[in-house]
């Protein structure tokens, strides 16, 4: 009997991911964005057929994808090396040479919408307009277009528009917790909630006829629910809520006048169906724990990409009470049992607040002791039960992983969502210092033994911690985090900048705020080895905010060491950049590690 060896390591980060997908009208055929050639490229099925193959060989990322309505052509969206520049192109069923469609250099461009008849491209770009936005109709057969709607106030996205196409939809993003919904029919504007004072958000809606949208929204309430809005009446109704559930997208099916809509419970999410003709509603059971997007043909077939914890990303197809599986993607060479899943747990913060949470224990036989503290990005975000590669790689290693959902993260109503604005650097902190003492008064780790590493906001979080607490840590990792937070509100993409003053703070009314919580304030107490990752072209945190915090260190002759990605944006979209990151992330934890074995 042949035996082999455990599986290398290395093999979790080889696992492939899915960035987006789509399905053609006639379902004969199926895209998806995916690095399964190690970068990113769109890759094409002929259902119903699940082998795959290359429709573009760019190597880049996809940002909007969708078919003509005739099932002729694609269009995708790509930017170049994460600077989400992201310009709009036309690509042959098969493959082949790519058409540009929409690019103007230095622009950002957003949500390709194709008429009825696939003649024209309406799209939102920041062409013109960079603070706030402005939407285009392209005539695809003439190249000429026209504004259709011109950003002011607030960044302002097109949505969709109605079936006859006489009245648009369109939404403005005021801050992440205050978005509002409108339906534009020739000069009119219609906001599609009731007027108010109070912020809320509209955070998703469709039309099922030329008259009534259904939407999804938390005006007036904690958690988003599902509601209508009759343009021949101007009435807003509530339709349905479900308690401490936010809904967070709709769909739907004309063929069957049934609405889909997915909602986010914590840390899972659920699928539900709604009869429009008899209003009934029930849960469909679906094979994971977090959907990323879910299409409906026109036949009211369900398409659906999602994950779990321990399932990579994979596309299924609803047959009945069935989910099929069009994509078959496993951490490769890895048995099921050798991932683990977290469990969920819930510790009381500062003020008596209890802080959901997701914990990861390596298992007995790889378990070194050693447990990863990981404070999430966004911070308007959550960590779910989602598949993240590089978690089963240090599981795997015998590093714990504990993850908090800190005041701010979604999925536990507006109000807790707001608890992080203007206040970055106070309550979210306090939440993960009551994680950190959970872990200890539990005896899963000791002070002073704890290693910290997150990205983006999580990386901000990490490099305050460790300016702030850094009795807690023996070693801190940041990946791309905000280290001083004048120059990230100075250096974000324009059309971010407009909704600063409420997320994280005004640079002259809330100075001293700020200065309270940049890390860069606190360099005298970051006394830990540090390791600093940074992609070259990312526009979210730009490089300088990494290259300020390790310089001032490095004067200061502390213990850090800088990897910087020339070819990467916000995140890793090349295989190879994934693999080496966290080869070396390994590599800088495991001297912590070893000196623990050694005693």
């Amino acid at each position: 009997m042949i035996t082999f060896p455990k599986p290398d390591v290395e093999q979790f980060l080889r696992t492939f991911s899915i960035a987006d997908f789509a399905v053609s009208p006639d379902e004969k055929h199926l895209v998806f964005s995916t690095n399964l050639s190690g970068k990113y490229n769109l890759w094409g099925m002929d259902l119903p057929n699940s082998f795959p193959y290359p429709l573009t060989s760019i190597d880049q990322s996809c940002q909007g994808l969708i078919y003509d309505k005739k099932s002729r052509f694609i269009i995708a969206g790509f930017d170049q090396d994460g600077n989400e520049n992201t310009q709009f192109y036309g690509v042959p069923l098969n493959g082949g040479t790519m058409k540009e469609i929409v690019n103007h250099e230095n622009t950002r461009n957003f949500m390709p919408k194709l008429s009825n008849d696939s003649k024209k491209l309406y799209y939102t770009t920041s062409r013109g307009n960079p603070s706030f936005l402005n939407s285009y109709c392209l005539d695809l057969e003439s190249g000429q277009e026209r504004l259709v709607l011109e950003g002011k106030d607030a960044a302002t996205y097109l949505f969709g528009f109605s079936p006859d196409e006489e009245t648009l939809l369109y939404y403005k993003h005021f801050a992440n917790t205050y978005t509002l919904l409108y339906a534009k029919k020739g000069n009119e504007d219609i906001l599609l909630t009731p007027p108010t004072e109070k912020q809320h958000t509209v955070n998703d809606g469709v039309f099922v006829s030329d008259s009534m949208i259904y939407l999804l929204t938390d005006y007036d309430s904690d958690f988003t629910y599902l509601a209508s809005y009759n343009l021949e009446t101007n009435k807003f109704c509530k339709v349905k809520e479900l308690e401490n559930e936010s809904f967070t997208a709709i769909t739907y099916s004309k063929e069957n006048q049934l609405l889909y809509i997915t909602s986010q419970k914590g840390v899972e999410d659920q699928l539900y169906e709604i009869n429009l003709q008899n209003e009934n509603w029930r849960n469909i059971p679906v094979p994971c724990s977090v959907i990323n997007k879910l299409e409906v043909a026109a036949s009211g077939t369900l398409y659906l990409f999602g994950m779990s914890a321990t399932k990579p990303h994979n596309i299924y197809k609803n047959t009945g009470d069935e989910w099929v599986s069009l994509t078959k993607y496993t951490v490769p060479g890895v048995d099921s049992n050798e991932l683990v899943e977290p469990d969920i747990i819930t510790y009381p913060s500062f003020d008596g607040r209890e802080i959901e949470s997701l914990f990861f224990r390596a298992k007995n036989e790889n378990d070194n002791g050693e447990v990863i503290f990981w404070p999430h990005g966004g911070p308007q975000a959550a960590e779910r039960k989602f598949f993240r590669a590089s978690f089963q790689f240090f599981l795997n290693n015998g590093y714990s992983i504990f993850a908090p959902n800190f005041r701010g993260s979604t999925g536990y109503g507006l109000e807790f969502m707001k608890m992080v604005e203007g206040d970055w650097g106070n309550g979210p902190r306090l939440d993960n210092v009551a994680g950190l003492d959970w872990l200890i008064d539990q005896g899963h780790a000791q002070k002073g033994n704890i290693l910290l590493m997150g990205g983006s906001f999580g990386g901000y979080m990490a490099l305050l911690l460790h300016g702030r607490h850094a009795d807690y840590f023996k070693a801190v990792v940041d990946i791309f985090g905000p280290s001083n937070l004048f120059s990230f509100i100075n250096s974000v993409p324009e059309d971010w900048k407009p909704v600063m003053d409420q997320w994280v703070g005004n640079p002259e009314k809330d100075k001293e705020k700020l200065i309270e919580f940049s890390p860069i304030t606190y360099l005298e107490s970051m006394i830990k080895p540090m390791l600093v990752i940074q992609g070259a072209n990312d526009p979210r945190v730009v490089k300088e905010e990494s290259d300020q915090i390790v310089q001032a260190l490095k004067d200061k002759g502390r213990d850090v060491d800088y990897m910087l990605l020339e070819n990467e944006g916000h995140g890793f979209s090349k295989k190879e950049n994934e693999i080496a990151v966290y080869q070396k992330i390994l590599s800088f934890l495991k001297r912590f590690t070893a000196v623990k074995e050694k005693v």
